[in-house]
């Protein structure tokens, strides 16, 4: 199986002696190799998972794995998520701690910060 175990398709246009290696294997990403397997590499970094303040690691690119991705903190690298967006900020108005009538105001949204 020159284009591997399934993972991509296999299309020999010509299939003479004289046209060897000019078959062309596909992933279903849509990356094309001819004469060998391609490299099916599936960023999921690309679409930003992460959202903003944070940055996006995939350490596995191939095609079969996937939700591997790390989401990490900019503001404190110790703070990191697979899978999904880390937990940076706190904001502490969201619980509506303040009585009607009042403003909340929270200028310290770091995760350690609290009571503030």
């Amino acid at each position: 199986k020159p284009c591997g175990d399934g993972d991509q398709v296999c299309n020999d246009p010509k299939q003479t002696l004289k046209d060897l290696k000019d078959f062309t294997c596909t992933c279903s990403n849509g990356v094309v190799s001819t004469g060998g397997k391609a490299t099916c590499e599936v960023d999921e970094c690309e679409v930003d998972p992460c959202g903003m303040g944070q940055s996006c690691e995939d350490p596995d690119k191939s095609y079969l794995s996937q939700h591997d991705f790390k989401c990490t903190c900019d503001n404190d690298p110790s703070i990191n998520q697979v899978d999904g967006p880390a937990t940076c900020f706190k904001d502490e108005c969201k619980a509506k701690p303040c009585d009607d009538g009042q403003v909340c105001d929270d200028p310290t949204q770091s995760r350690d910060s609290l009571g503030d």
